[in-house]
């Protein structure tokens, strides 16, 4: 994956297979990697993260699926970003290390969220004894404060972040604020950073202000009608834009009023693309046959502006 490529478009946020006995299943990694490619027109993953359930897994099985991915997507994939966040600072730092010595892309870190930084200067610090760990590797902030309840303003971390994180490449921006979002990208005029919007059924708002691409588990299995999205937004057709954007909306407010989550992501993924994905760990239980049911009779039914 080497030279690399500018970090943009669409970015699966990857789902961690797993047995139903509850291990992670590697063997299926290659299986996954084509489809994303073949079927859905995805070239970069962010493994690992919210949708890979990486904060329930223990170290070593984060190594092995970042290895494995990073094996299965040589020539294939043109990004390959690990999330390396974890609670525990030397963790994270080994994880960081690790993701180097493999040559992934880049890496990611979220902010931790038991003992939680208060102020921008205690976050960066974290995020800098991360990304100091791996020099060569571009470092990308995983902000998801409805998740960590670190609420600080990525406008306000960007401010000097540059000298105390020299490889700092963007944001995996998973929050609603766009104000916020907005203000990054105003103050990104030389375009050095990348801004990797994280709520899949606001992508269209966050292209119009400036985003770079996305990072999100329905691009696992919508990622080619995304795409199509983008490529209207690009021309511009935004009435076009905005009938992909309605209808991926439509589906996923359809499954969060059933409960929506990374065991429903898992079943969704699993009867679209015909690879098994498995449960996920606990305390998270599998989706009902009910939700599998009625999920799959609401995305076949919809009608996209392709015809497909």
């Amino acid at each position: 994956m080497t030279p690399r490529k500018k970090l943009q478009g669409l970015v699966a946020a990857t789902i961690t297979p797993m047995t139903p006995d509850g291990q992670i299943n590697l063997s299926v990694i290659h299986q996954y990697v084509d489809y994303l490619v073949s079927e859905q027109n995805v070239k970069n993953v962010f493994v690992n993260g919210t949708t890979g359930e990486g904060l329930s897994l223990s170290i070593q099985e984060r190594k092995q699926l970042a290895e494995e991915w990073i094996c299965q997507g040589k020539d294939k994939l043109d990004h390959v970003i690990i999330h390396v966040g974890a609670l525990s600072l030397p963790e994270s730092q080994e994880l960081a290390r690790h993701a180097a010595a493999i040559d992934a892309s880049g890496i990611a870190v979220i902010a931790p969220f038991f003992f939680k930084p208060t102020n921008k200067d205690e976050l960066i610090a974290f995020l800098q004894k991360v990304a100091s760990e791996a020099p060569a590797v571009p470092f990308y902030y995983y902000h998801i404060p409805h998740l960590t309840g670190v609420t600080i303003h990525v406008e306000e971390l960007l401010d000097g972040i540059k000298e105390r994180i020299p490889t700092f490449q963007g944001v995996k921006f998973s929050d609603t604020d766009l104000l916020d979002l907005a203000q990054c990208i105003n103050k990104n005029e030389s375009e050095q950073f990348a801004f990797l919007y994280g709520v899949d059924e606001q992508l269209l708002s966050a292209l119009a202000i400036g985003a770079n691409g996305a990072v999100g588990s329905t691009y696992n299995y919508l990622g080619r009608k995304t795409n199509q999205m983008l490529q209207a937004f690009a021309k511009p057709d935004l009435a076009l834009a905005r009938k992909y954007q309605f209808l991926t909306g439509e589906f996923l407010n359809f499954g969060i009023k059933l409960g929506f989550g990374v065991a429903q992501t898992k079943a969704v993924m699993t009867f679209v693309s015909g690879i098994p994905m498995g449960p996920p760990r606990f305390p998270l239980v599998s989706a009902s046959e009910e939700f599998i049911v009625k999920a799959k009779a609401k995305l076949d039914s919809i009608v996209w502006p392709d015809g497909d």
